[in-house]
Protein backbone atom coordinates (compact mmCIF):
# COMPACT_ATOMS: atom_id res chain seq x y z
CA UNK A 1 0.00 0.00 0.00
CA UNK A 2 1.13 3.53 -0.68
CA UNK A 3 -1.57 5.46 1.26
CA UNK A 4 -5.18 5.09 2.68
CA UNK A 5 -7.55 7.75 3.83
CA UNK A 6 -11.00 7.22 5.82
CA UNK A 7 -14.04 8.59 6.03
CA UNK A 8 -16.58 8.12 8.75
CA UNK A 9 -20.33 8.67 8.15
CA UNK A 10 -20.20 8.76 4.30
CA UNK A 11 -19.74 6.47 1.31
CA UNK A 12 -17.10 6.70 -1.64
CA UNK A 13 -20.01 8.57 -3.73
CA UNK A 14 -20.35 10.89 -0.74
CA UNK A 15 -23.80 9.86 0.19
CA UNK A 16 -24.37 10.92 3.70
CA UNK A 17 -25.00 7.26 5.36
CA UNK A 18 -25.36 5.93 9.27
CA UNK A 19 -22.49 6.89 11.51
CA UNK A 20 -21.52 2.85 11.93
CA UNK A 21 -20.85 3.26 8.18
CA UNK A 22 -17.80 4.78 6.41
CA UNK A 23 -14.89 3.63 4.40
CA UNK A 24 -11.12 3.65 3.00
CA UNK A 25 -9.85 4.71 0.36
CA UNK A 26 -6.73 2.76 -0.38
CA UNK A 27 -4.28 3.40 -3.03
CA UNK A 28 -1.54 0.76 -4.01
CA UNK A 29 1.85 1.12 -5.25
CA UNK A 30 2.49 1.44 -8.45
CA UNK A 31 5.37 -0.78 -8.65
CA UNK A 32 4.33 -3.85 -6.92
CA UNK A 33 4.69 -7.95 -7.41
CA UNK A 34 0.93 -8.52 -6.02
CA UNK A 35 -2.43 -8.09 -8.08
CA UNK A 36 -5.09 -5.81 -6.79
CA UNK A 37 -7.32 -8.84 -6.69
CA UNK A 38 -4.33 -10.43 -4.51
CA UNK A 39 -4.33 -7.48 -1.94
CA UNK A 40 -7.91 -7.50 -1.24
CA UNK A 41 -8.35 -10.99 -0.47
CA UNK A 42 -5.73 -10.59 1.54
CA UNK A 43 -7.50 -7.96 3.23
CA UNK A 44 -10.37 -9.76 3.77
CA UNK A 45 -9.10 -13.01 5.42
CA UNK A 46 -7.32 -10.53 7.73
CA UNK A 47 -10.41 -8.61 8.52
CA UNK A 48 -12.78 -11.44 8.99
CA UNK A 49 -10.25 -13.55 11.52
CA UNK A 50 -9.56 -10.59 13.58
CA UNK A 51 -12.45 -8.24 13.71
CA UNK A 52 -15.83 -10.71 12.77
CA UNK A 53 -18.21 -8.28 14.04
CA UNK A 54 -17.86 -5.52 10.93
CA UNK A 55 -19.20 -6.25 7.70
CA UNK A 56 -17.21 -5.51 4.75
CA UNK A 57 -17.15 -4.63 0.95
CA UNK A 58 -14.71 -4.02 -1.44
CA UNK A 59 -14.63 -2.45 -4.52
CA UNK A 60 -12.74 -0.79 -7.20
CA UNK A 61 -13.09 3.32 -7.41
CA UNK A 62 -14.44 3.34 -11.56
CA UNK A 63 -16.69 0.23 -10.96
CA UNK A 64 -18.20 2.02 -7.41
CA UNK A 65 -18.64 4.96 -9.63
CA UNK A 66 -20.45 3.72 -12.65
CA UNK A 67 -22.18 1.34 -9.95
CA UNK A 68 -23.55 4.94 -8.69
CA UNK A 69 -24.41 6.14 -12.32
CA UNK A 70 -26.23 2.95 -13.24
CA UNK A 71 -27.98 2.28 -9.82
CA UNK A 72 -26.74 -1.01 -9.52
CA UNK A 73 -23.37 -0.81 -7.13
CA UNK A 74 -22.75 -4.43 -6.33
CA UNK A 75 -22.11 -7.17 -9.19
CA UNK A 76 -24.47 -10.09 -7.96
CA UNK A 77 -27.88 -9.10 -6.69
CA UNK A 78 -30.92 -11.14 -5.73
CA UNK A 79 -34.50 -9.66 -5.44
CA UNK A 80 -36.64 -11.73 -3.01
CA UNK A 81 -40.28 -9.96 -3.41
CA UNK A 82 -42.81 -11.18 -0.86
CA UNK A 83 -45.25 -9.71 1.22
CA UNK A 84 -44.17 -10.98 4.82
CA UNK A 85 -41.34 -8.80 6.56
CA UNK A 86 -40.12 -11.76 8.58
CA UNK A 87 -40.58 -14.03 5.82
CA UNK A 88 -38.68 -12.00 3.42
CA UNK A 89 -35.72 -11.90 6.32
CA UNK A 90 -35.49 -15.67 6.68
CA UNK A 91 -35.11 -16.10 3.04
CA UNK A 92 -32.92 -13.58 2.17
CA UNK A 93 -30.35 -15.40 4.92
CA UNK A 94 -30.91 -18.60 3.82
CA UNK A 95 -30.01 -17.30 0.07
CA UNK A 96 -26.91 -15.57 1.24
CA UNK A 97 -26.07 -18.39 2.64
CA UNK A 98 -26.57 -20.60 -0.47
CA UNK A 99 -24.41 -17.49 -2.34
CA UNK A 100 -21.61 -17.41 0.41
CA UNK A 101 -20.66 -21.06 -0.30
CA UNK A 102 -20.63 -20.68 -4.44
CA UNK A 103 -17.01 -20.47 -5.35
CA UNK A 104 -16.15 -16.96 -6.87
CA UNK A 105 -18.51 -14.46 -4.30
CA UNK A 106 -16.97 -12.71 -1.81
CA UNK A 107 -18.22 -9.59 0.57
CA UNK A 108 -21.96 -11.51 0.96
CA UNK A 109 -24.35 -9.72 2.39
CA UNK A 110 -28.25 -10.47 3.40
CA UNK A 111 -29.77 -6.93 3.48
CA UNK A 112 -31.05 -7.24 6.55
CA UNK A 113 -30.03 -3.81 7.72
CA UNK A 114 -31.19 -3.43 11.74
CA UNK A 115 -32.22 0.42 12.72
CA UNK A 116 -32.04 1.71 16.04
CA UNK A 117 -31.99 0.79 18.91
CA UNK A 118 -34.94 3.75 19.23
CA UNK A 119 -37.40 4.62 21.94
CA UNK A 120 -41.06 4.90 21.58
CA UNK A 121 -42.86 7.18 23.91
CA UNK A 122 -46.75 6.16 23.55
CA UNK A 123 -49.46 8.76 25.48
CA UNK A 124 -52.10 7.26 27.91
CA UNK A 125 -55.41 9.18 26.70
CA UNK A 126 -57.34 8.54 30.06
CA UNK A 127 -53.91 10.17 32.15
CA UNK A 128 -53.63 13.10 29.62
CA UNK A 129 -57.32 13.71 29.30
CA UNK A 130 -57.59 13.43 33.19
CA UNK A 131 -54.68 15.96 33.72
CA UNK A 132 -56.21 18.21 30.52
CA UNK A 133 -53.17 17.86 28.46
CA UNK A 134 -53.55 17.36 24.74
CA UNK A 135 -51.28 15.27 22.82
CA UNK A 136 -49.64 17.79 20.74
CA UNK A 137 -48.59 20.06 24.35
CA UNK A 138 -47.12 16.65 25.72
CA UNK A 139 -44.99 16.66 22.47
CA UNK A 140 -43.92 19.71 22.45
CA UNK A 141 -42.93 19.63 25.97
CA UNK A 142 -40.78 16.18 25.23
CA UNK A 143 -39.22 17.83 22.32
CA UNK A 144 -37.66 20.57 24.39
CA UNK A 145 -36.58 18.44 26.99
CA UNK A 146 -35.05 15.89 24.69
CA UNK A 147 -33.70 18.11 21.72
CA UNK A 148 -34.78 21.65 22.02
CA UNK A 149 -37.17 23.50 20.44
CA UNK A 150 -36.71 27.26 18.65
CA UNK A 151 -37.93 29.80 20.52
CA UNK A 152 -36.47 33.54 18.56
CA UNK A 153 -33.53 34.25 16.98
CA UNK A 154 -30.88 36.05 17.95
CA UNK A 155 -28.66 39.11 15.91
CA UNK A 156 -25.14 37.67 15.08
CA UNK A 157 -22.55 38.79 12.36
CA UNK A 158 -25.58 40.41 10.07
CA UNK A 159 -27.28 37.07 10.60
CA UNK A 160 -30.63 35.97 12.53
CA UNK A 161 -29.42 32.52 13.82
CA UNK A 162 -31.91 30.82 15.45
CA UNK A 163 -31.80 30.00 19.07
CA UNK A 164 -33.19 26.81 20.31
CA UNK A 165 -34.15 26.22 24.10
CA UNK A 166 -33.31 22.53 25.59
CA UNK A 167 -32.89 21.07 28.77
CA UNK A 168 -29.90 20.54 30.59
CA UNK A 169 -28.38 17.13 30.20
CA UNK A 170 -30.52 16.18 27.39
CA UNK A 171 -27.55 14.14 25.65
CA UNK A 172 -26.90 11.86 28.30
CA UNK A 173 -30.84 10.62 29.40
CA UNK A 174 -30.99 7.08 30.33
CA UNK A 175 -34.95 4.91 29.39
CA UNK A 176 -35.05 5.76 33.37
CA UNK A 177 -34.08 9.25 33.39
CA UNK A 178 -37.17 9.92 30.52
CA UNK A 179 -39.28 8.24 33.08
CA UNK A 180 -38.49 11.09 35.03
CA UNK A 181 -38.75 14.20 33.16
CA UNK A 182 -41.16 16.21 34.19
CA UNK A 183 -43.91 17.60 32.63
CA UNK A 184 -45.76 20.94 33.28
CA UNK A 185 -49.53 20.41 34.20
CA UNK A 186 -52.06 23.45 32.85
CA UNK A 187 -52.17 24.10 36.69
CA UNK A 188 -48.58 24.72 37.29
CA UNK A 189 -47.93 21.32 38.75
CA UNK A 190 -45.16 19.03 37.62
CA UNK A 191 -46.24 15.24 36.40
CA UNK A 192 -43.43 12.87 35.64
CA UNK A 193 -43.25 11.28 31.50
CA UNK A 194 -43.94 7.87 33.35
CA UNK A 195 -47.54 8.47 34.56
CA UNK A 196 -48.60 10.22 31.13
CA UNK A 197 -46.85 7.72 28.63
CA UNK A 198 -45.25 4.85 28.39
CA UNK A 199 -41.27 5.04 27.21
CA UNK A 200 -40.03 1.41 26.00
CA UNK A 201 -36.69 0.21 24.59
CA UNK A 202 -36.52 -0.81 21.25
CA UNK A 203 -33.60 -2.88 20.26
CA UNK A 204 -34.29 -1.75 16.81
CA UNK A 205 -36.53 -2.75 13.44
CA UNK A 206 -35.29 -4.41 10.21
CA UNK A 207 -35.64 -1.36 7.32
CA UNK A 208 -37.85 -2.36 4.69
CA UNK A 209 -36.78 -2.06 1.04
CA UNK A 210 -39.84 -2.12 -2.05
CA UNK A 211 -40.24 -1.98 -5.41
CA UNK A 212 -43.07 -0.75 -7.65
CA UNK A 213 -44.78 -0.68 -3.71
CA UNK A 214 -43.71 -4.72 -3.54
CA UNK A 215 -41.63 -5.09 -0.38
CA UNK A 216 -38.23 -7.29 -1.17
CA UNK A 217 -35.04 -8.66 0.42
CA UNK A 218 -31.80 -7.84 -1.61
CA UNK A 219 -29.10 -10.12 -0.99
CA UNK A 220 -26.00 -8.71 -2.67
CA UNK A 221 -22.23 -9.75 -3.36
CA UNK A 222 -19.33 -9.18 -5.33
CA UNK A 223 -16.83 -11.27 -7.57
CA UNK A 224 -13.42 -12.74 -6.31
CA UNK A 225 -11.57 -14.16 -9.19
CA UNK A 226 -14.40 -15.77 -11.32
CA UNK A 227 -16.34 -13.87 -14.59
CA UNK A 228 -20.24 -12.54 -13.95
CA UNK A 229 -21.73 -14.90 -16.05
CA UNK A 230 -20.17 -18.10 -14.88
CA UNK A 231 -20.78 -16.72 -11.08
CA UNK A 232 -24.14 -16.41 -11.90
CA UNK A 233 -25.28 -19.67 -13.53
CA UNK A 234 -24.08 -21.43 -10.32
CA UNK A 235 -25.86 -19.16 -8.36
CA UNK A 236 -29.44 -19.55 -10.24
CA UNK A 237 -28.63 -23.25 -9.96
CA UNK A 238 -28.23 -23.58 -6.15
CA UNK A 239 -30.79 -20.64 -5.73
CA UNK A 240 -33.68 -22.21 -8.08
CA UNK A 241 -33.28 -25.08 -4.80
CA UNK A 242 -34.58 -23.00 -2.09
CA UNK A 243 -38.25 -23.71 -1.64
CA UNK A 244 -40.24 -20.75 -1.89
CA UNK A 245 -43.59 -19.71 -0.41
CA UNK A 246 -46.50 -19.21 -2.46
CA UNK A 247 -46.64 -15.46 -3.57
CA UNK A 248 -42.90 -15.31 -3.35
CA UNK A 249 -40.46 -14.82 -6.27
CA UNK A 250 -37.11 -14.34 -6.86
CA UNK A 251 -35.18 -11.86 -9.13
CA UNK A 252 -31.83 -11.13 -10.25
CA UNK A 253 -30.27 -7.47 -10.24
CA UNK A 254 -27.21 -5.59 -10.02
CA UNK A 255 -24.51 -5.49 -12.92
CA UNK A 256 -25.66 -8.83 -14.06
CA UNK A 257 -29.04 -7.79 -15.18
CA UNK A 258 -27.62 -4.54 -16.40
CA UNK A 259 -25.23 -6.83 -18.83
CA UNK A 260 -27.89 -8.77 -19.76
CA UNK A 261 -30.35 -5.94 -20.89
CA UNK A 262 -26.82 -4.58 -22.91
CA UNK A 263 -25.77 -7.61 -24.60
CA UNK A 264 -30.05 -7.98 -25.80
CA UNK A 265 -29.11 -4.62 -27.47
CA UNK A 266 -25.77 -5.05 -28.31
CA UNK A 267 -26.69 -7.77 -30.50
CA UNK A 268 -29.72 -6.12 -31.93
CA UNK A 269 -27.05 -3.48 -32.90
CA UNK A 270 -24.88 -6.09 -34.36
CA UNK A 271 -27.48 -7.88 -36.55
CA UNK A 272 -28.95 -4.20 -37.99
CA UNK A 273 -25.01 -2.96 -38.29
CA UNK A 274 -24.76 -6.41 -40.02
CA UNK A 275 -28.13 -5.65 -42.31
CA UNK A 276 -26.89 -2.32 -42.95
CA UNK A 277 -23.54 -3.35 -44.01
CA UNK A 278 -24.79 -5.87 -46.70
CA UNK A 279 -27.28 -3.41 -48.06
CA UNK A 280 -24.75 -1.21 -49.19
CA UNK A 281 -22.15 -3.99 -50.48
CA UNK A 282 -25.19 -4.37 -52.44
CA UNK A 283 -25.76 -1.52 -53.77
CA UNK A 284 -22.27 -0.93 -54.91
CA UNK A 285 -21.67 -4.01 -56.45
CA UNK A 286 -25.35 -5.01 -57.55
CA UNK A 287 -23.86 -8.80 -56.71
CA UNK A 288 -25.75 -10.88 -54.15
CA UNK A 289 -23.01 -13.24 -53.68
CA UNK A 290 -20.45 -10.69 -53.57
CA UNK A 291 -22.42 -8.74 -50.84
CA UNK A 292 -23.05 -11.90 -48.83
CA UNK A 293 -19.35 -13.23 -48.95
CA UNK A 294 -17.77 -9.66 -47.52
CA UNK A 295 -20.85 -10.31 -44.94
CA UNK A 296 -19.58 -13.93 -44.26
CA UNK A 297 -15.97 -13.03 -44.17
CA UNK A 298 -16.51 -9.82 -41.86
CA UNK A 299 -18.82 -12.04 -39.01
CA UNK A 300 -16.06 -14.60 -39.14
CA UNK A 301 -13.64 -12.29 -37.54
CA UNK A 302 -15.98 -12.46 -34.28
CA UNK A 303 -14.34 -16.30 -34.12
CA UNK A 304 -10.76 -14.29 -33.22
CA UNK A 305 -12.24 -11.97 -31.06
CA UNK A 306 -13.81 -15.39 -28.71
CA UNK A 307 -10.44 -17.13 -29.35
CA UNK A 308 -8.60 -13.96 -27.96
CA UNK A 309 -10.68 -13.85 -25.04
CA UNK A 310 -10.89 -17.21 -23.99
CA UNK A 311 -7.00 -17.48 -24.38
CA UNK A 312 -6.28 -14.97 -21.81
CA UNK A 313 -9.48 -16.01 -19.85
CA UNK A 314 -10.94 -12.62 -20.14
CA UNK A 315 -14.87 -12.43 -19.31
CA UNK A 316 -17.15 -10.90 -22.32
CA UNK A 317 -18.90 -8.25 -21.37
CA UNK A 318 -19.84 -4.52 -22.89
CA UNK A 319 -16.33 -3.94 -23.37
CA UNK A 320 -15.34 -6.74 -25.23
CA UNK A 321 -18.72 -6.74 -27.15
CA UNK A 322 -18.30 -3.51 -28.59
CA UNK A 323 -14.72 -4.69 -29.65
CA UNK A 324 -16.50 -7.23 -31.40
CA UNK A 325 -19.05 -5.29 -33.31
CA UNK A 326 -15.72 -2.82 -34.36
CA UNK A 327 -13.99 -5.79 -35.46
CA UNK A 328 -16.64 -6.85 -38.23
CA UNK A 329 -16.74 -3.01 -39.54
CA UNK A 330 -13.05 -3.25 -39.87
CA UNK A 331 -12.69 -6.72 -41.59
CA UNK A 332 -15.76 -5.41 -43.96
CA UNK A 333 -14.19 -2.01 -44.96
CA UNK A 334 -11.18 -3.99 -45.83
CA UNK A 335 -12.91 -6.54 -48.06
CA UNK A 336 -14.72 -3.68 -50.19
CA UNK A 337 -11.47 -2.17 -50.64
CA UNK A 338 -9.92 -5.60 -51.92
CA UNK A 339 -12.66 -6.44 -54.09
CA UNK A 340 -13.29 -2.71 -55.87
CA UNK A 341 -8.96 -3.58 -56.39
CA UNK A 342 -9.78 -6.71 -57.87
CA UNK A 343 -13.30 -5.35 -59.77
CA UNK A 344 -11.04 -2.59 -61.50
CA UNK A 345 -7.58 -4.73 -62.77
CA UNK A 346 -10.60 -7.63 -63.69
CA UNK A 347 -12.34 -4.15 -66.13
CA UNK A 348 -8.33 -3.71 -67.13
CA UNK A 349 -8.76 -7.17 -69.11
CA UNK A 350 -6.55 -9.43 -66.53
CA UNK A 351 -8.06 -12.93 -65.73
CA UNK A 352 -9.12 -13.82 -62.44
CA UNK A 353 -6.35 -15.08 -60.70
CA UNK A 354 -4.09 -12.30 -61.99
CA UNK A 355 -6.70 -9.73 -60.81
CA UNK A 356 -6.84 -11.45 -57.00
CA UNK A 357 -3.03 -12.02 -57.19
CA UNK A 358 -3.07 -7.53 -58.48
CA UNK A 359 -5.57 -7.09 -55.60
CA UNK A 360 -3.89 -8.92 -52.67
CA UNK A 361 -0.28 -7.68 -53.30
CA UNK A 362 -1.74 -4.04 -53.63
CA UNK A 363 -3.97 -4.50 -50.44
CA UNK A 364 -1.28 -6.02 -48.31
CA UNK A 365 0.69 -2.92 -47.16
CA UNK A 366 -2.63 -1.33 -46.01
CA UNK A 367 -3.93 -4.07 -44.59
CA UNK A 368 -0.81 -5.24 -42.31
CA UNK A 369 0.12 -1.68 -41.56
CA UNK A 370 -3.77 -1.15 -40.05
CA UNK A 371 -3.53 -4.41 -38.37
CA UNK A 372 -0.07 -4.06 -36.66
CA UNK A 373 -0.59 -0.36 -35.74
CA UNK A 374 -3.61 -0.87 -34.24
CA UNK A 375 -2.49 -3.93 -32.22
CA UNK A 376 1.26 -1.83 -30.79
CA UNK A 377 -1.19 1.01 -30.15
CA UNK A 378 -3.67 -1.32 -27.81
CA UNK A 379 -1.31 -3.90 -26.34
CA UNK A 380 -0.29 -1.62 -23.48
CA UNK A 381 -4.40 -1.63 -22.35
CA UNK A 382 -4.46 -5.46 -23.59
CA UNK A 383 -1.67 -5.98 -20.86
CA UNK A 384 -3.02 -3.94 -18.48
CA UNK A 385 -0.46 -1.10 -17.99
CA UNK A 386 -1.80 2.12 -16.45
CA UNK A 387 -4.34 3.43 -14.74
CA UNK A 388 -7.84 2.37 -15.70
CA UNK A 389 -6.66 0.01 -18.22
CA UNK A 390 -8.55 -2.73 -16.43
CA UNK A 391 -11.81 -1.22 -17.50
CA UNK A 392 -11.15 -1.21 -21.16
CA UNK A 393 -8.95 -4.08 -21.40
CA UNK A 394 -11.41 -6.56 -22.54
CA UNK A 395 -12.38 -4.20 -25.28
CA UNK A 396 -8.50 -4.18 -26.15
CA UNK A 397 -8.32 -7.72 -26.59
CA UNK A 398 -11.48 -8.52 -28.69
CA UNK A 399 -10.32 -6.13 -31.02
CA UNK A 400 -6.36 -7.44 -30.91
CA UNK A 401 -8.03 -11.37 -30.97
CA UNK A 402 -9.94 -10.11 -34.36
CA UNK A 403 -7.50 -7.62 -36.43
CA UNK A 404 -5.12 -11.12 -36.16
CA UNK A 405 -7.44 -13.27 -37.66
CA UNK A 406 -8.68 -10.96 -40.22
CA UNK A 407 -5.37 -11.16 -41.72
CA UNK A 408 -5.86 -14.60 -43.07
CA UNK A 409 -9.53 -14.17 -43.73
CA UNK A 410 -8.89 -11.10 -45.89
CA UNK A 411 -5.46 -12.53 -47.48
CA UNK A 412 -6.87 -16.79 -48.21
CA UNK A 413 -10.36 -16.76 -47.32
CA UNK A 414 -11.32 -13.44 -49.38
CA UNK A 415 -9.50 -14.57 -52.69
CA UNK A 416 -11.01 -17.83 -52.14
CA UNK A 417 -14.31 -17.17 -51.92
CA UNK A 418 -14.11 -14.43 -55.19
CA UNK A 419 -11.91 -16.76 -57.39
CA UNK A 420 -14.83 -19.42 -56.67
CA UNK A 421 -17.83 -16.55 -57.72
CA UNK A 422 -15.69 -15.33 -60.88
CA UNK A 423 -14.28 -17.92 -62.42
CA UNK A 424 -15.56 -17.90 -65.60
CA UNK A 425 -14.23 -13.78 -65.50
CA UNK A 426 -17.91 -12.47 -65.46
CA UNK A 427 -18.22 -9.79 -63.54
Amino acid sequence: MEAFSRRTGTQLGFFITEPNRGDYLIQLRKKRTRSTEDVIGDLRDQIVKTQPALRIDFGQVIEDMLGDLTSSVQPIEVKIFGNDKQKLHHLAKETASVISKINGTADVFDGVVIAGPSISINPKSVALAQFGITPANLQYQLQTSLEGNVVGTVFEREQMPNMRMVYPGNTQLSVEDINKQQIFLPNGKLKPIGELANVTLNEGDAEVERQNLQMMGVVTGRLDNRDLGSVMKDIKKEVSKIALPQGYSIEYGGSYAQQQQSFKELLMILIIASLLVFGVILFLFKNIRVAFTILFISVLGIAGSYAALLITGTPLNVGSYTGIIMIVGIIGENAIFTFLQFRESMKEGKSTDEAIIYAISTRLRPKLMTAIGAIIALMPIALGIGTGAQLHQPLAIAVIGGFIFALPLLLIVLPSFIRLIFRKNNL
